[in-house]
């Protein structure tokens, strides 16, 4: 399996916006009040919020590659403290998201391991993430050697009150 973590550029700021905003809509909208999931996208795949990401030295904004095709979308913090961790010893993982139709085919866990790759380059002791308490998500993650470290809450309006629980899962390097 040939995937890549390609940089996003100024040039392919649409195809991450598009990818990104798919494959979260079709993983998601369960969350959102009246399936609307419009709070999370206008803070995450906008042109503006996308340029000053990029501008950002301490976010990393890649597009999923397979084959040349974007099957989806990852975003870092290259610093990005945790509890006893220094931003200096802890990368956040704050998105992997896939089109459905790659899901289950090994992809995230090819994902995953270049990420913890790249954090090993820079040096970094642990990657963190958080994510839903229930669902496959959880499971992927735990089957992947992330660990539970604490609980967390998705607090953005308009999310569903019984979907709000999340967990911050940690996975030493």
């Amino acid at each position: 399996m040939n995937i890549v973590l390609e940089l996003v550029s100024s040039t392919t700021i649409n195809e991450y916006i598009s990818v990104g905003t798919t494959s979260y809509n079709e993983h998601y909208l369960h969350l959102w009040i009246h399936g609307d999931s419009s709070p999370y996208i206008e803070t995450s795949f906008t042109s503006l919020i996308v340029k000053n990401e990029l501008d950002d030295e301490n976010v990393v904004n890649f597009l999923v590659k397979l084959g040349g095709t974007s099957v989806g979308i990852v975003k870092l913090i290259r610093d990005c403290p945790l509890d006893e961790f220094s931003k200096d010893e802890a990368l956040l993982i704050q998105k992997i998201y896939l089109l459905k139709i790659h899901s289950g085919k090994g992809i995230g866990q090819n994902v995953l391991q270049k990420i913890e790759e790249y954090a090993k380059t820079m040096g970094k002791l642990i990657v963190w993430l958080d994510t839903m308490q229930k669902g496959k998500p959880l499971d992927f993650y735990i089957k992947n050697g992330f660990q539970i470290k604490k609980k967390s809450e998705l607090e953005l309006l308009g999310v569903k009150m019984s979907e709000k629980a999340m967990w911050i899962l940690t996975k030493q390097l």
